[in-house]
């Protein structure tokens, strides 16, 4: 049933992908060929050729949009795509589409360069598919987001939902009920858990029976899935419940007790046609890595010219206002696989101002920041210097944040996992940055948050964090 759901909205965004790209075609034309104000830029001196000519090609973009934007995974249903996820994805996949389109007109005309007489009139103008470009990339925004608002509003209104029930009130059942009560988008109403051992309520839902009343609770309360969350050492029962349940009118989801296991991300391996599954792959390695590392450097660089004015001014007030001491602050940090370096950072407290506590954070009216570094840290220009660091390969323009070896040592012993932050090289800026963890708030959640991009990296999850620094980043309340 649920299946079947997925495959109607699937084609729901089908439909509206190819109206608005048919729609961004002939709309490029007309705004190519017959608006005054173009013609005035780019005059036609080659004719205007009948609309007739370009709806050829309508069959070929009906069939190619969809088949590239399904590569780009813009027809999973996914959890949390934000809008700059998918902006992105349609970026890429219009681009890419449009490639492909105009590279076949060209090969039609060399194909047919010796028989002209025969040859399909397939000259089109390069302006038309500029404007199409960008036209595209705005109506299929703006379509999918206004179908996905109808979607949220009929769900919302209790319309066309599905009905789940989970079965584990333990932790990973826990999770998985709170993971879909997040995501109320997917149309799925969470209505409460099957549990032997635990009768009182879990995340705000109770506890309806026991796995062996399993048939008579989906009946009773109309259940169209299942979603089965139990331990490893319950195995028989779930086999048992699997069983019992299978022959009903319900879609079963089995999720895997593996996720006190898998602390990075889980992938599958073939050891001579033996399945294996490794607990810990990282996505940054091989290829990914030289990805980020070139676009460090290209970006470090670019941002190192153009934030050279800033350098020069903050310089000079910490040299006319930023008291005795040097300009520039040297201090040992952690980065890949434990390594220590020397991370570059503008001086914002007195000169050796941890000559008697040794290394404490800095706190709300710390009495040992100057003056100048009160601004500077409160919003985040004492971070710059930093940019030398990530051309130096020692860090990330985007990572977790880099942390004092005496601090480490600390949080290692109290916080399961933290030393898995350090299968990356640190960053300037990261996931849990731009979510408002940083300075002195909970390093659990930061540990969270930092272990979500390691699991996620991709480079438009950097750039996502590049974006959301410009917004999110500068004057934050914990920036002290």
């Amino acid at each position: 049933m649920v299946k079947h759901q997925t495959r109607l909205f699937v084609a729901m965004f089908v439909l509206v992908d190819v109206l608005c790209t048919t729609t961004a075609w002939v709309l490029a034309y007309y705004l190519r060929f017959h608006s005054e104000a173009f013609l005035d830029l780019l005059p036609a001196d080659k004719g205007v050729p009948e609309l007739s000519r370009y709806l050829v090609l309508l069959p070929l973009i009906a069939v190619l949009w969809p088949a590239v934007m399904y590569f780009h995974g813009l027809y999973q249903v996914k959890r949390g795509r934000s809008r700059i996820d998918e902006f992105f994805a349609i970026l890429f996949s219009v681009l890419i589409a449009s490639a492909l389109t105009l590279g076949a007109t060209l090969y039609v005309r060399v194909y047919y360069r010796y028989q002209p007489e025969v040859a399909p009139d397939w000259e089109y103008s390069q302006a038309v598919f500029g404007l199409f470009i960008v036209a595209d990339v705005l109506l299929l925004n703006l379509g999918r987001s206004a179908l996905r608002s109808h979607l949220q509003r009929m769900w919302a209104a209790g319309h066309n939902v599905r009905r789940v029930v989970v079965a584990g009130a333990g932790d990973l059942g826990e999770m998985v009920a709170e993971t879909l009560l997040a995501h109320r988008e997917l149309g799925y109403r969470v209505v409460g858990f099957l549990d032997d051992r635990v009768a009182t309520a879990r995340a705000g839902l109770p506890v309806l029976g026991t796995l062996d009343q399993a048939m008579s609770v989906c009946a009773s309360q109309r259940i169209d899935q299942l979603y089965v969350a139990l331990p490893l050492e319950d195995h028989a029962k779930l086999l048992r419940l699997i069983k019992n349940v299978g022959n009903e009118c319900v879609d079963i989801k089995v999720v895997p007790d593996l996720v006190q296991y898998a602390t990075i991300k889980a992938a599958l391996e073939d050891l001579d046609g033996i399945p294996i599954i490794s607990l810990n792959e990282v996505p940054l390695r091989g290829w990914n890595s030289m990805a980020k590392r070139l676009m460090d450097i290209v970006f470090g660089l670019l941002f190192l010219f153009l934030l050279l004015p800033v350098f020069l001014a903050v310089a000079l007030l910490i040299w006319l206002r930023g008291g005795k001491g040097p300009i520039l602050l040297r201090q040992e940090r952690m980065t890949l696989d434990g390594k220590t370096f020397e991370i570059f950072k503008f001086r914002t407290m007195v000169e050796e101002a941890e000559r008697d506590t040794g290394p404490v954070w800095a706190s709300a009216e710390d009495p040992r920041r100057t003056r100048v570094g009160i601004w500077l840290r409160r919003f985040n220009l004492d971070e710059f210097p930093q940019l030398l660091n990530v051309v130096l390969g020692d860090m990330s323009l985007v990572g977790p944040r880099p942390e004092r070896p005496p601090f480490v040592q600390q949080f290692k012993e109290r916080i399961p996992q933290y030393m898995l932050r350090h299968r990356v090289k640190s960053g300037i800026t990261g996931w849990a940055q731009v979510n408002g963890w940083r300075g002195n708030t909970s390093i659990e959640k930061r540990i969270e948050y930092d272990l979500y991009y390691i699991e996620n990296w991709s480079l438009l999850l950097d750039v996502k964090i590049l974006i959301l620094t410009l917004f999110r980043g500068f004057g934050q309340k914990h920036a002290y």
